[in-house]
């Protein structure tokens, strides 16, 4: 593809990689990276698509990492999740073991707020790339990251992207961890059967 063994990406001019590679989300040391050759086409669209998922997943994965680590480090609410079971909120243990203490009700709560979530933010056909033309990835019709120096709103943008993806890993870490040894922080005495041993 380059002409040299270790792949100097200068001499490779006609890459369909170089649509993307000033893209926001390209950092350093690593750049532009597409291991499974999402991009490889070329296809603007296509990418606008995957990175307003990216964005959708690393914010709601910034909130889940959040909402994994207060608990340990606060506390919890005082008072009652739900007065007519009379359960507290210190009832609820953290992490994957509240999944069966949840009432059915704070289950439909938590459906209804992620059904609206979904519905408010711009309406795309699965998929279809074509209803990617008009949007920009991340624009629910607010700004939270502004500023009035280009290249400060490009840095907080690309720490928006490089702190979504770092939680997106940071979550799955602590499900994992926490579905083989009950804890999200990985108290490895609770699991004595490990092949880590």
């Amino acid at each position: 593809l380059t002409g040299s063994p270790w792949g100097d990406w200068a001499l490779y001019t006609d890459s369909p990689l170089r649509a993307f590679e000033n893209e926001l989300g390209v950092q350093e040391p690593v750049g532009f990276w597409d291991p499974l050759s999402f991009s490889s086409d070329g296809d603007i669209l296509a990418f606008k698509r995957r990175r307003c998922v990216e964005l959708k997943h690393g914010r709601i994965c910034m909130l889940a990492t959040m909402g994994y680590i207060t608990p340990e480090v606060v506390g919890k609410f005082p008072g009652f999740l739900s007065p007519s079971a009379g359960l507290k909120f210190a009832d609820i243990p953290n992490g994957l073991a509240a999944v069966s203490k949840i009432p059915a009700l704070g289950w439909g709560q938590m459906v209804a707020y992620a059904g609206y979530c979904e519905l408010s933010g711009p309406q795309t056909r699965a998929a279809n790339t074509a209803d990617y033309a008009d949007i920009v990835p991340g624009d629910y019709g607010f700004k939270v990251l502004t500023s009035s120096n280009p290249q400060q709103l490009t840095s907080k943008l690309n720490a928006e992207i490089a702190n979504g993806r770092l939680a997106m890993m940071a979550c799955l870490g602590m499900l994992f961890q926490d579905g083989l040894t009950g804890s999200a922080w990985g108290d490895w005495t609770l699991f004595t059967a490990s092949p880590l041993r």
